[in-house]
């Protein structure tokens, strides 16, 4: 929101030295966050003053153009020219070239003269162009950065002005101006207007504050107005979509009449850009008050006004030239044709005050917050009126507004007020909260007194009743934030002053920390990265085709995933059913970037949809709802497993002298795999597996030893790594992170090192080519006894001296006891027993 400093000081004491920064200082003490300064000044400066056309003369030119050769007084007549140099006249007249068209002799113009500096650091300075030495500019609003309209220059006359030859027009058209540019946060929606800055203002100085309510006296209606109905009782979101309509009707308006430059000047300044007069009283009351308005050209009207809900299939064209399919949940301003406006969002094209106006018809209504807040979401339609409307407008303010606007239209446009008015409404009970002795004190650390509770809770507008045990406070009308007494004891804080409140650490219950899991994924995440590998974070939107992917192993299996009802692109319209594709687009992002050796892992929750997805039943705010509808919500969650998942490219390290780095592959994602069990102590099983985004020939299944699957780990298919530009034979892992955990033990119990030495034996099986190598390895360990104590595969070998369709494992197994140092033949007796059952299970023949 944008302040003008001018605007301000009608309604709160800004001391004329005052600077926005001065202002924005003292916001920032109410709590409100500062944003900006906007200064027109700041991109101009030198001599801009009013000047008036003498004479004119039209001169063709050789590339077909027309410019005028005008003679322009700059000074009061008889007064001193303080200016000097090429093409000054001491007596005040200036010789300017100019090309517009839209003035004539007489005009009052405004006069940009040498020295003068305009947007864009365009310098004014005498200059030959077209025969003559022009000594100035007659300007346009673009030129100085009034708008972006260039339909001329400006003729101060059209604008209603008659200033004396000379004037300053940095005064005259409010240049001079400044305005602070606060952030509003989505509670403190009545800081959407001067009303409410001024307020808040006020508070912070301990100054005087002018409500603008009380500068607009309300007519007293004669009779009912246009006829007005307000239809939606039956409300979607808990209260009824509109309970105030209020609706004037101002005759015989002067629609082409200009916007006064002090109306034009304190809009621009607040972000606004300066439309047509019925237009800018509109935008310029809702700025005032925050009561947003529409204006209607009351002679298109058709029949009386009725607020409702869409029907279905039912359709509008909006003030921006679109045409919009309407959902039942949509409020509408309607009349017998069917849909004129979006409730308290924007109107519709066919009742558009425009310049045959002549008849105008006020809406100051108050909707719902929430019905405001959903349809401008689901149309997409943010504007200013629904800026406030879905933060919550004051109740009391919808005949103030509409009364303000008609004193405008009369004063500004010519009208005539019409003495009847409508105002259809149901008035809410107001909110009354208790806010029992101490509880302040309690929640903020601070012993406020009853005196310092009451003046901040009064400063506010509240109507503030002593009872027996505490305060009865009735919140105002312009603060639907305040809904419970914590809400009250936030403005004491804010109002008392943030820098009261003590910086006093909590102190941890006895016996709390971080929970079981807590500690198992930080042991994880730290494990890994001081194995060398990176942490990402990447966001958990994916593709349908990238949840096809990665999100089952078996190609062409359905993948129930969830989808997002507001996307953030629609190409990546789904949660996550794995890390993988993040893991990927990292690595991706990386290499086009220059950085090819990539180590990178995540944890982070996947999205797996259940039976229920999602609840029928929205429960009403300001209250907890019962258990079954909780239970009901629950229920329509997805579950969110933790998974931990990593992807490795290029080399291990960066080459130096002597030294080539190895290039990363699927052993050392497998590693890496197995490392997350060791850090959890979890055994984790490494069998021959598929997966559709792995390579066929190089991919691990991985489960635990009880045979419940928690991951894949290996090289990634080929196809994948080419459509993404990635190095071949890129690695990469994924885990059931989750899985693993509730696998280990509460207490990780460390094995003994044995002073006993090591009786190591190797021995080669001839198997059949199409034999797993780890149901071999388990086959021996198993058939070892617990005299081993490790076995491990060395060599894989096929060829000379081995049969077609064999091929040759060679395993190096490792004999400890724990008592005694073990003899050769009792290492070389659990070796062959191992070798037996090889043989047994595989058909294995020892080399």
């Amino acid at each position: 929101m944008r302040i003008p400093l001018s605007w301000l000081r009608e309604f709160a004491q800004v001391p004329a030295d005052a600077t926005a920064e001065d202002v924005m200082a003292d916001l920032v003490r109410v709590g409100l966050e500062e944003e900006d300064v906007h200064r027109p000044s700041d991109e101009l400066s030198g001599p801009i003053v009013v000047g008036q056309v003498l004479s004119l003369e039209k001169e063709p030119q050789k590339n077909g153009k027309t410019i005028n050769w005008c003679q322009v007084r700059v000074v009061p007549e008889g007064a001193e020219q303080t200016l000097a140099g090429e093409g000054i006249d001491p007596s005040g007249v200036q010789g300017i070239v100019c090309g517009a068209h839209n003035f004539e002799v007489g005009d009052k113009v405004v006069v940009t003269l040498p020295g003068a500096v305009l947007p864009g650091d365009f310098r004014i300075s005498p200059r030959k162009t077209y025969g003559h030495v022009s000594a100035g500019m007659i300007a346009s609003a673009r030129e100085l950065g009034l708008g972006d309209e260039h339909d001329g220059i400006i003729v101060l006359s059209h604008l209603g002005l008659d200033p004396e030859v000379g004037t300053d027009v940095y005064a005259l058209l409010g240049l001079d101006d400044e305005a602070a540019e606060i952030n509003v946060t989505p509670d403190r929606g009545y800081c959407f207007s001067l009303r409410g800055v001024a307020r808040e203002y006020a508070l912070a100085t301990g100054t005087e504050f002018v409500d603008p309510v009380s500068r607009v006296s309300v007519d007293q209606p004669t009779g009912e107005g246009h006829p007005v109905r307000l239809e939606d009782q039956a409300p979607i979101y808990g209260t009824a979509g509109c309970d105030r309509f209020v609706a004037r009707t101002v005759r015989g308006v002067d629609p082409t009449r200009p916007t006064p430059p002090w109306m034009a000047s304190r809009l621009r300044l607040a972000g606004m850009r300066s439309i047509s007069l019925i237009v800018d009283i509109s935008n310029y009351v809702m700025l005032e008050l925050g009561q947003p308005l529409h204006f209607y050209d009351a002679d298109k009207l058709q029949g009386p006004i009725v607020v409702r809900r869409a029907n279905p299939g039912e359709k509008l064209e909006t003030l921006d030239g679109k045409v919009r399919e309407l959902s039942t949940e949509d409020l509408l301003i309607t009349d017998d044709r069917g849909a004129i406006g979006l409730a308290g969002v924007m109107g519709g094209a066919e009742t558009e005050v425009g310049d045959g106006t002549s008849n105008v018809l006020i809406e100051s209504a108050h909707f719902d917050a929430i019905s405001m807040g959903r349809t401008r979401r689901r149309h997409r339609l943010p504007s200013e009126a629904s800026k406030r409307n879905e933060r919550g407008v004051d109740w009391e303010l919808a005949d103030v507004a509409a009364q303000r606007a008609a004193d405008l239209l009369v004063e500004l446009a010519g009208g005539t007020v019409e003495t009847t008015v409508t105002d259809a409404h149901v008035r809410p009970e107001p909110v009354v909260i208790d806010l029992p002795d101490g509880f302040a004190a309690r929640l903020i650390g601070i012993d406020y007194t009853r005196e310092q509770q009451v003046s901040a809770l009064a400063g506010i507008g509240a109507d503030v009743q002593e009872y027996d045990g505490g305060l009865r406070v009735t919140a105002p009308s312009w603060r639907p934030d305040l809904a419970i007494k914590e809400d009250l004891v936030e403005e004491i804080a804010r109002l008392v002053g943030y820098d009261q409140i003590p910086a006093t650490l909590p102190v941890a219950p006895p016996g709390r920390g971080l929970t079981r899991a807590q500690q198992q994924r930080r042991r994880v995440l730290q494990g890994l990265a001081d194995a060398g590998l990176t942490e990402v974070l990447n966001y958990p939107f994916v593709s349908t085709a990238q949840n096809d992917r990665f999100g089952t192993p078996v190609e062409g299996e359905e993948v129930p995933a969830v989808k997002l009802a507001n996307p953030i692109s629609s190409e990546f319209g789904y949660l996550r059913r794995s890390l993988l594709p993040g893991l990927l687009e990292a690595a991706r992002r990386n290499h086009a970037r220059g950085f090819r050796d990539l180590a990178l892992f995540e944890a982070g929750l996947i999205f797996v949809p259940g039976e229920q997805l999602g609840s029928a039943v929205l429960p009403p705010l300001g209250a907890k709802p019962a258990d079954e509808v909780l239970d009901e919500l629950y229920a329509g969650i997805p579950e969110q497993p933790w998974h931990v998942g990593g992807i490795l490219t290029g080399h291990e390290g960066s080459p130096a002298a002597g030294y080539a780095p190895r290039q990363w592959e699927w052993s050392d994602a497998l590693d890496v795999a197995l490392t997350v069990g060791e850090l959890l102590g979890v055994e984790i099983v490494v069998a021959q597996g598929r997966h559709q985004a792995f390579h066929p020939g190089r991919t691990a299944r991985l489960s635990l030893r009880t045979g419940e699957p928690v991951g894949f780990a290996g090289e990634l298919h080929p196809s994948l790594l080419k459509d993404l530009d990635l190095p071949a034979r890129s690695a990469a892992f994924e885990l059931d992170l989750e899985t693993v955990m509730d696998a280990a033990a509460d207490v990780v119990v460390a094995r003994p090192l044995s002073t006993f030495p090591v009786t190591t034996q190797d021995v080669a099986l001839v198997v059949g080519a199409d034999t797993v190598a780890a149901d071999v390895l388990e086959t021996l360990r198993e058939g070892a006894g617990e005299l081993l104590e490790d076995v491990a595969l060395f060599d894989v070998y096929s060829g000379a001296g081995i049969e077609d369709g064999r091929k040759s494992l060679a395993f190096g197994l490792r004999f400890r006891a724990d008592d005694r140092t073990l003899t050769a033949d009792e290492a070389s007796e659990a070796r062959a027993a191992a070798v037996a059952l090889a043989a047994e299970r595989h058909g294995a023949i020892q080399r």
